[in-house]
């Protein structure tokens, strides 16, 4: 099997290497999809996200949990401050990542993402199970991060700023208008670029992230590169 490289390779992992190590007392396996998905079959030890695939706020779905809710929810689900967490997902949706970037943001950077997701780990016929394993609940210290989030203020006066790039990352019909998605504005910031997330995926049916040389490719064309500040929504 050959295990594509990448210059980040840090925030993945891949299937072959969480089943060898799913008995390591540090790891805690995330399933971000939904409860009932997870009830059916699951990778052993892993433990569901809940019905929150983005964690957001109670009181204002614009905004991410606040400090004291994400604290008690990643201790009940057994991620203390040393604990490696692993996230996946099997619908190919964005939500193994948004689990990534919301600890990222509350300080905790030892999360990966499993490349190609619970799909890959079907197709491989890696181990799954139907158990819920115990949880102890550990301490997590939430310490958020406001410099990975950008406001309304830092967007607007990125527009039209050469070494700025506003990447929307929705689907075609959210960014031309065409899909609401109950929103009250349509269409999209001025001067964004559209690049849909999933484009970021192979095309082969694994879910697995296309080759480092590919996605180098795709963001030239779309003039997202490395010497520019990146904007994403």
């Amino acid at each position: 099997m050959v295990v594509e490289k990448y210059p980040r390779s840090d925030l993945l992992v891949e299937t072959a290497w969480l089943e060898y190590h799913l008995n390591d007392h540090n790891i805690r396996v995330i399933d971000c999809d939904s409860p009932d998905a997870y009830s059916r079959v699951h990778i052993p030890g892993s433990v569901s996200v809940g019905t929150d695939h983005y964690l957001k706020d109670p009181t204002n779905g614009v905004h991410v949990m606040s400090s004291d809710l994400i604290s008690g929810l990643m201790g009940r689900l057994g991620i203390g401050s040393d604990t490696l967490v692993v996230a996946y997902e099997g619908r190919n949706q964005p939500w193994a990542t948004r689990l990534w970037w919301v600890l990222n943001y509350y300080g905790h950077k030892k999360v990966k993402v499993l490349n190609g997701g619970f799909r890959a780990w079907i197709d491989e016929k890696r181990p799954v199970t139907r158990v819920v394993p115990d949880v102890t609940p550990q301490v997590f210290i939430a310490n958020p991060n406001s410099s990975l989030i950008a406001t309304n203020s830092d967007v607007r006066s990125a527009v039209g700023v050469l070494d700025s790039v506003i990447w929307d990352v929705r689907s075609k019909g959210e960014h031309i208008g065409e899909v609401t998605r109950g929103n009250t504005y349509t269409g999209h910031i001025s001067g964004a670029v559209h690049l849909e997330w999933n484009e970021m995926l192979s095309n082969d049916g694994t879910g697995k992230f296309k080759s480092a040389e590919e996605i180098s490719i795709i963001l030239l064309s779309k003039g997202i590169t490395p010497d520019k500040q990146v904007y994403t929504y």
